[in-house]
């Protein structure tokens, strides 16, 4: 199954790319800009934060899910193998 990048990934790889881009400028000395747009990037250093956090949850809540179906399957295993036994034992008598 193919996930599809959301436009929220995109542009958080985005901003990324543009704070890489911009630190590798800077430290060329390429860019030399007033002091409120140098405060730029780690504004955008907390987006990716809060958007890294985000994506922890997802993957937090989706291995929780993933451990209810878990033990879900190992009961009904367990269920069915009981059946099996107590059927074939009766056969057996």
């Amino acid at each position: 199954m193919e996930k599809r990048a959301s436009v929220w990934d995109v542009l958080a790889w985005v901003v990324l790319a543009g704070i890489l881009i911009w630190i590798i400028l800077k430290v060329a000395g390429i860019i030399t800009t007033p002091i409120l747009i140098e405060y730029a990037p780690y504004f955008g250093a907390v987006y990716l934060a809060g958007w890294a956090m985000h994506k922890l949850e997802v993957a937090v809540n989706d291995v929780q899910e993933l451990k209810k179906f878990k033990d879900a399957t190992i009961n009904e295993i367990n269920k069915i193998k009981t059946n099996c036994r107590i059927t074939h034992l009766s056969r057996r008598n």
